[in-house]
């Protein structure tokens, strides 16, 4: 089994300690490739930070196929481009923010996310809405690092993410908490060790999403919208877009 993690931003080392993370927890016999885009942001923190990034997971979704990959990983909290890559390939696509919620169901009644920024906190909220999880979350809480802090500064990023999950476990009444952005993937089992509540990460528990739906035997659908997109010209720089084939 072939799994392709993809970090929708640019960042080689963030792309290697997502990859390293999803290595330790796979199952003996899957292969892990991680993989960034060549163009696009540094971080994703924004809308258009994310509009951006999409692109490059497209096409790296299409790299993926060329090499029969069995299942995608979108790497970033915000899920960016998860139902375009989804109509690229017959594989499945996980995101990382939409596996976090569903593990984080599994084991308690109410969680709250712990994430980097307040306004990629609401970014979390749209998506706890649009994936019907809005009554299983508590609060969305930020630590307000910027995401590269977790590369550049990672001591005093981790002493402020395990401070705002302390308040979440002290304040918010619930039995777990999800971590917000994939740059975090390293971090859970010392998170978990100074909060004492069970910890969810997004990388790790895409890694299981994937591994249980490739031996199931289930793909994404290619009935009704994800669909292969209809093949049209693309004018300019999105020309390779062009009459994508469909098989």
């Amino acid at each position: 089994m072939h799994l392709r993690v993809i970090n929708p931003n640019t960042t080689a080392g963030m792309t290697r300690k997502i990859g390293d993370a999803a290595s330790r927890i796979a199952a003996p016999g899957t292969q892990i490739s991680a993989t960034n885009p060549a163009s696009g942001p540094v971080s994703i923190e924004s809308h258009f930070d994310e509009a951006v990034s999409a692109v490059g997971v497209a096409d790296e979704i299409r790299a993926g196929e060329r090499e029969r990959v069995d299942a995608y990983i979108i790497a970033c909290f915000g899920d960016p481009g998860l139902l375009a890559a989804r109509e690229l390939t017959r594989a499945p696509v996980i995101g990382i923010a939409e596996a976090a919620f569903h593990m984080a169901t599994l084991i308690s009644t109410r969680f709250s996310i712990v994430t980097t920024l307040g306004r990629t906190g609401i970014i979390a909220e749209h998506l706890l809405q649009s994936y019907g999880f809005t009554h299983h979350c508590r609060r969305v809480r930020a630590a307000e690092i910027p995401v590269l802090d977790l590369e550049d500064n990672g001591a005093s990023a981790l002493d402020r993410v395990i401070a705002e999950c302390r308040r979440a476990r002290d304040e918010d009444g619930i039995g777990a908490i999800v971590l917000g952005c994939g740059g975090m993937a390293d971090l859970t089992e010392e998170i978990g060790e100074a909060v004492g509540l069970p910890i969810v990460e997004g990388v790790t528990a895409a890694v299981k999403l994937a591994e249980a739906l490739v031996g199931l035997g289930l793909g994404t659908s290619k009935y009704g919208d994800l669909a292969f997109p209809r093949p049209k010209p693309f004018i300019g720089e999105f020309e390779r877009f062009s009459h994508l084939k469909n098989d």
